[in-house]
């Protein structure tokens, strides 16, 4: 199976958290909290479309001027989604700048900024380049409990969890995974090409089997087109299987409540972003300070039973003993697993 997304750690495990989630067959990033991101092009910023926030301290919002100053004047917008107070903030980090000139961008770029409370109830506020990020109200969807967003290709659910103030953890959900066996192309006579696009667009969408579905190409002897229904394709050259699973928790302290939200945010996941800042002799100053443990982490990451488990956000206090931190995660999570290498 390859996932349609590829997951890619913004700074090293040192720097300000942050994962990107790169689509390999569209233009389009998701990015999970907006650290610094010097580290990103601005080819790869302008690929977001989605960008969710765990919290706001710096280390976890300094990155939102820079996003900023590369997306505006492009065609197409942003969603910013947050914790309860996000959408003020971003207000006023808009506010912050003198916007006279913007009138002038050919193209009226907009961010639309989501919160979510505690009670899963959502609001929402729209900032266009054109009215020089003033706030107006836009309409928030209405989602099931824990949904931030429910594309047809994957979901976002999100978790509370306590840093002394609301912090969110992000578990992304890619929904049935489209496998196509180019073999079985071929033997009905049919090419890979841009078509696929449309007919996995309709598996997503839930399209009725009769659905027709167009596939179209051109080769050296001009262009040709043939249709089949929906059913045809899904029994003759598909195969559905699950999708990939992966999660993001950073900033949370460890207790007994906790600990249950991340596991079930993440059970199963085939990839569990999961802080692990201090070692466990300093378990005492992780807890005032509100974080994980690496023994911790592998706690939370053995009880979620996540295939692949990779800390981030360590303290810099262990810069030269990194490699404790890591077999302390593994040690407590109870096996051995294959080397993450970021980027």
């Amino acid at each position: 199976m390859r996932p349609i997304f590829s997951p890619e750690l913004v700074n090293g495990p040192f720097g300000d958290p942050g994962l990107l989630l790169d689509f390999k067959f569209e233009r389009r990033a998701l990015l999970l909290d907006l650290g610094d991101l010097a580290a990103l092009p601005p080819k790869k910023l302008l690929r977001v479309s989605d960008v969710f926030v765990s919290h706001t301290h710096m280390d976890h919002f300094y990155g939102f001027d820079r996003l900023l100053r590369v997306c505006v004047g492009r065609e197409t917008g942003v969603r910013l989604y947050g914790p309860p107070g996000f959408v003020d903030q971003v207000e006023h980090k808009l506010a912050a700048y003198t916007w006279n000139l913007v009138e002038n961008y050919p193209v009226d770029f907009a961010l639309t900024v989501h919160e979510v409370a505690p009670d899963w109830s959502m609001r929402a506020a729209r900032f266009r380049c054109h009215r020089r990020f003033r706030r107006e109200p836009a309409a928030a969807p209405v989602l099931p409990p824990g949904v931030l967003l429910d594309d047809p290709a994957f979901t976002v659910r999100t978790e509370f969890l306590d840093h002394k103030t609301a912090c969110l953890a992000f578990g992304v959900e890619e929904k049935t995974h489209v496998n196509v066996w180019k073999n079985r192309l071929a033997e009905l006579g049919l090419p890979t090409g841009p078509w696929l696009k449309t007919l996995k667009d309709a598996v997503f969408a839930g399209a009725p089997d009769d659905t027709p579905i167009r596939a179209w190409w051109r080769d050296r002897d001009g262009p040709h087109e043939r249709t089949f229904p929906l059913g045809e394709l899904k029994a003759k050259v598909l195969e559905l299987v699950p999708g990939e699973k992966i999660a993001y928790v950073t900033d949370v302290v460890y207790h007994e409540e906790n600990a249950r939200r991340i596991a079930a945010l993440a059970a199963d996941a085939d990839q569990l972003f999961i802080e692990s800042v201090f070692l466990d002799a300093d378990a005492d100053h992780a807890a005032r300070k509100f974080h994980l443990t690496a023994r911790q982490a592998g706690t939370i990451a053995r009880a979620a039973r996540a295939r692949l488990v990779i800390p981030f956000h360590f303290s810099p206090r262990y810069t030269e003993r990194e490699a404790e931190l890591r077999e302390e995660l593994e040690a407590a999570r109870g096996g051995a697993q294959r080397a993450w290498t970021n980027g």
